[in-house]
């Protein structure tokens, strides 16, 4: 397998570029050749539901999408991130079944959070309900008749297709052991789904609870170790967990970013992002969009509840018309006593920034000089827009930025101007040498310049961006070590 290169990720599901695994493998082989090193394709696995993220098992490759073979092959070209779902399995799942059929005599019994076991009281007081952070209105559990007519509840923080696991039984830690050493065997990097919500405590917000969440992170790490898989956890919460985590020496995701950068084009200041750029993790990947909406509990601290605001309301009234169109709850976090708020923004990163050509490549173009290895997200890399039908089709809000291309629409896409020239630059980002250096930060906010240099001994690459403008130019060293201008924005061009 290639391992982990400071290089961009691709981000996809296996068939929403083409339809399946070999044809992912053929799109990065060809229209995107040289812009990626790497590719987080999403749960590739046989699944009941949340497209992917139930887990039936993680014993084959979905026959839909393709086999092992296909996979491995991708792995020899591109280093690749898998998900495991840390938190949860599939209600369809064989240990679940079990449970259901076998009931107090099955040994996957201990395997699952009771709800009524769990609280001392066998409920939980209206102090400790409030305290919980979850995604939904009701309590995070749900009732399950057993084949002996027994009703239990169980511990469901998502959806209705999951039931949680609780890592301290000996029979999660051998389901960790036997499905994460086969996918440590295939991947230089799995990332722990929902990794945070495997701590659960009473009395607690049941949520990165400490210091629980580090002896949860080391069962799960054990199967890793043994092989030198890394691991990457998918926590949104506010930005100081992921500094916690970056402090131990882990991999940690930038989810401040996109509404950083959102800010940053729609005021035309820098001050919020240029902080960011300088305290954030540097052992990190970078995202702007994902499979899900764009963090709005990551940003808190970072920017004011006003700031949020101006940036949540322009982008919530492009898609009010929208809403009518939901089934599913919208993507709203309970935490302690707070009101429910928004947790993410539905709606693609080009949409967001009102579809604006210019606007929109200086944001990814700026995502590929800060700190950390950037991920580009399939529809945000075409330029996608936010797409109603899908949202229609499924009632699932995150649909609206799930839109699956056939080849024939993937070359069309390339061939537009705006989406050759950021494959160009991200093929300049996987082959320059500066970007393994350091960085240095200048600029002034007040204007609405940023200059972000990376330097690695006689290599040089420069992004001169002006975010009230959306202009930019990228001035590098070549070959010869002479320092030229390579890019610059398509107004300045034109």
């Amino acid at each position: 397998m290639k391992p982990i290169s400071n290089q961009p990720m691709l981000i996809s599901y296996a068939d929403s570029l083409g339809g399946d695994l070999a044809r992912l493998e053929a799109v990065m082989d060809r229209e995107f050749a040289g812009a990626f090193g790497g590719v987080h394709v999403l749960p590739f696995f046989r699944s009941s539901g949340d497209r992917g993220f139930a887990v039936i098992d993680y014993d084959e490759v979905d026959p839909a999408f393709g086999d092992w073979d296909d996979l491995r092959r991708i792995a020899e070209k591109y280093y690749v991130m898998a998900d495991f779902m840390i938190n949860h399995v599939s209600i369809r799942s064989a240990e679940f079944r079990d449970y259901m059929e076998r009931g107090e005599d099955s040994p996957y019994r201990e395997m699952f959070v009771h709800w009524d076991e769990f609280w001392p009281a066998g409920e939980p007081t209206e102090e400790e309900m409030a305290m919980l952070y979850r995604r939904k209105a009701q309590g995070p559990y749900k009732m399950f008749t057993r084949a002996d007519g027994t009703e239990v509840r169980l511990w469901n923080t998502f959806f209705d297709e999951q039931v949680d696991i609780d890592p301290r039984s000996e029979a999660t830690q051998e389901y960790f052991r036997r499905n994460l050493g086969r996918l440590a065997d295939l991947v230089p990097l799995i990332r722990f789904d929902a990794f945070a919500y495997a701590t659960k405590r009473p009395g607690t917000s049941c949520f990165f609870v400490e210091p629980d969440v580090w002896e949860v992170l080391d069962i799960g790490m054990e199967p890793l170790r043994e092989r030198g898989t890394q691991m990457l956890p998918e926590i949104h919460e506010n930005y100081r967990v992921q500094l916690a985590m970056a402090a131990r020496g882990h991999w940690v995701y930038d989810f401040a970013l996109p509404m950083l950068m959102l800010h940053a084009l729609m005021s035309g200041r820098t001050d919020r992002l240029r902080h960011w750029i300088e305290i954030c993790p540097r052992k990190q990947f970078t995202t702007l969009d994902t499979h899900d909406g764009i963090g709005v509990v990551d940003v808190a601290g970072l920017l004011s509840d006003d700031e949020i605001d101006l940036v949540s309301d322009r982008v919530n009234a492009k898609i009010a018309d929208s809403r009518q169109f939901v089934k599913a709850p919208p993507g709203m976090v309970k935490r302690g006593a707070e009101k429910a708020r928004q947790y993410q923004l539905m709606s693609s990163f080009y949409s967001a920034l009102d579809e604006d050509d210019d606007a929109y490549l200086l944001a990814r173009v700026l995502q590929l000089f800060v700190p950390g290895i950037p991920q580009v997200y399939y529809v945000g890399l075409l330029f996608g827009e936010n797409d109603v039908d899908a949202l229609k089709a499924s009632g699932d809000p995150r649909g609206i930025n799930r839109h699956d291309y056939t080849t024939a629409e993937i070359v069309e896409r390339v061939r537009r101007p705006y989406v050759a020239q950021l494959l160009d630059i991200l093929r300049f980002r996987s082959e320059h040498a500066a970007f393994d250096g350091e960085l240095r930060l200048e600029g002034s906010s007040d204007d609405g310049a940023l200059i972000l240099t990376w330097v690695n001994g006689e290599h040089e690459a420069a992004l001169h961006a002006d975010v009230a403008r959306h202009e930019f130019q990228i001035i590098a060293t070549n070959v010869d070590g002479v320092r030229a201008l390579v890019f610059e924005s398509a107004v300045q061009n034109a």
